[in-house]
């Protein structure tokens, strides 16, 4: 199979909570999570977001109420969550919803400490923008 070795994790049910707006992901070790639609948005891996190199990232913010309108399975290998928002591109392996999982709490808070950082927030509001410059017209001669 495409991108599974043998330490890979392999979900055995993967739902949705619409209400709660959490996705609950079973493993075959017993282990289960529940990852907010908000947290799996916030950590897409798709390049729109993580960029294609160190430095790249985009925070994503106003992300609080964003919904997954439906899940798409990805071969044997992942699944591909269609976002409210309209984001689609990101392909979650079973390797990823497992770090995930594993890691929520740190990441969450890593990600909270951006936001702060660039006085953002979860619903919405970017950092402020840099000051506009106006320049006035130049002189006239007489």
């Amino acid at each position: 199979m495409a991108g599974l070795d043998a330490s890979t994790r392999i979900p055995t049910e993967i739902k949705l909570h619409q209400k709660s707006r959490l996705l609950e992901v079973s493993f075959d070790g017993g282990e289960s999570f529940q990852l907010s639609y908000e947290f799996l948005r916030v950590f897409t891996p798709s390049a729109e977001a993580r960029g294609h190199g160190p430095g790249q990232e985009v925070l994503q913010v106003g992300k609080r109420t964003v919904d997954i309108d439906r899940v798409e399975a990805v071969g044997n290998y992942a699944i591909r969550p269609v976002f409210s928002d309209g984001h689609d591109s990101g392909l979650y392996s079973w390797d990823l919803l497992y770090d995930l999982g594993r890691n929520h709490d740190t990441l969450w808070q890593s990600y909270l400490d951006r936001l702060r950082l660039a006085g953002a927030s979860r619903d919405g509001e970017s950092p402020p923008a840099a000051p506009s410059v106006k320049v006035a017209g130049g002189c006239k001669k007489s």
